[in-house]
């Protein structure tokens, strides 16, 4: 469980600016939008979306591209990220963007938003508990 609280207009907006972004959604070939937005420490938002390419690997998930948005503009702390999808399920982010996000740690809120505006919020430690970071790096190259 994480020490973080959001207040009610910082998890509003976050759930508001995650469904806005699957707007935004390039998926030609799934279908399947996913939009999402995050919160950083100097309460800045960043919204993403996922952006498919005929070459599959080539695409990039919601919650890393509100990442890198987010990093690009030199954000490296984070309180809460927030997942939208048009499913009636609360949406999990993949393993692959849960260890992007677990660089830059592990009590980050994550908001599971469905598409009527309800949310499952988790830390990611939970989704991710035995993460691969930069701890595991430590004393390499000494």
């Amino acid at each position: 469980m994480s020490n973080i609280q959001l207040t009610k207009e910082q998890e509003d907006t976050l759930i508001d600016m995650s469904l806005d972004a699957r707007n935004y959604a390039y998926c030609p070939y799934s279908k399947f939008r996913v939009g999402a937005a995050l919160l950083t420490d100097t309460n800045e938002y960043f919204k993403g979306c996922n952006i498919e390419n005929a070459s599959f690997g080539a695409g990039v998930c919601a919650e890393r591209c509100a990442f890198q948005k987010a990093i690009s503009e030199g954000h490296r702390k984070f309180i809460a990220i927030a997942a939208s999808t048009d499913v009636d399920t609360y949406p999990t982010p993949c393993g692959i963007c849960r260890q992007f996000m677990a660089e830059f740690g592990t009590d980050l809120l994550v908001l599971l938003v469905r598409h009527d505006r309800t949310a499952k919020t988790m830390t990611l430690k939970e989704l991710l508990p035995e993460y691969f970071g930069p701890k595991d790096l430590e004393g390499m190259n000494k």
